[in-house]
């Protein structure tokens, strides 16, 4: 019964933070389904990562806050206005999620595991002949509560992310994906340093100071897709 009673009241006190939560109420406020909007929105405004026309992969998507901000700077800015969340859009918006995602106009949505090579292919598909400016990944395993098992974890998605990059981005463009720290963290960064020219580690403020998230972005290829598919393909000739 005690037991019952401390989680109770730990329920209650989380609740409590949450809708005091000042970004909770922003969210609200401005129509976003989450406060994982301002996350976004903050590494974009400092990185100035997301431009209207651009080709835009988010992963982890649900339940859709990410790809509503990117709908938003992709609605063009005439006579003073902009960001709206319906209507005209000027850019693309691939969203893929294991969980389902409540439609956003004119953002095109997969469901299913990113892990799956199936599903990887009609992501694949998705993006077609073109290649993509920016790829954003809110993607996080559940988490056991074994900080080796969940590192592990962790891990994989994001190298998945960003074999998915070396494959499909543009020489120039980015990744935004979120990582935690503690077990594993070092290696991550060492593996975006060997993959981008540019990397850079940001906290946005709407991260509360309580979670082990921050955000990597890479900018710039070191290798072009190109390449790496022609790597592949020298490989896949060589095993025959």
């Amino acid at each position: 019964m005690k037991f019952k009673t401390k989680s109770k009241k730990l329920n209650k006190a989380w609740l409590h933070d949450h809708l005091q939560d000042p970004y909770v109420k922003l969210a609200q406020r401005e129509g976003y389904r989450a406060r994982a909007a301002y996350k976004l929105k903050e590494i974009d405004e400092t990185l100035h990562l997301i431009k209207p026309g651009q080709v835009v992969v988010d992963l982890g998507s649900a339940p859709g806050a990410w790809s509503q901000y990117l709908r938003r700077r992709f609605a063009p800015k005439t006579a003073g206005s902009g960001g709206a969340a319906v209507g005209e859009l000027d850019g693309t918006i691939i969203a893929l999620d294991i969980l389902p995602m409540e439609p956003i106009e004119g953002v095109q949505f997969i469901q299913g595991d990113f892990r799956d090579d199936a599903v990887l292919a009609t992501l694949r598909a998705a993006v077609g002949p073109r290649q993509v400016d920016l790829v954003v990944s809110d993607m996080a395993p559940n988490l056991s509560g074994v900080e080796s098992s969940d590192a592990a974890r962790i891990e994989n998605l994001v190298e998945l992310a960003i074999e998915f990059c070396q494959l499909q981005l543009k020489p120039g463009g980015a990744l935004v994906a979120k990582v935690f720290h503690g077990s594993g963290y070092s290696q991550l960064v060492e593996r975006f340093k060997k993959t981008f020219r540019t990397v850079k580690p940001v906290k946005p403020k709407a991260s509360r100071d309580k979670s082990a998230e921050t955000f990597l972005v890479g900018i710039g290829l070191k290798t072009p897709a190109r390449a790496v598919d022609e790597a592949a393909n020298e490989a896949q000739g060589g095993s025959k």
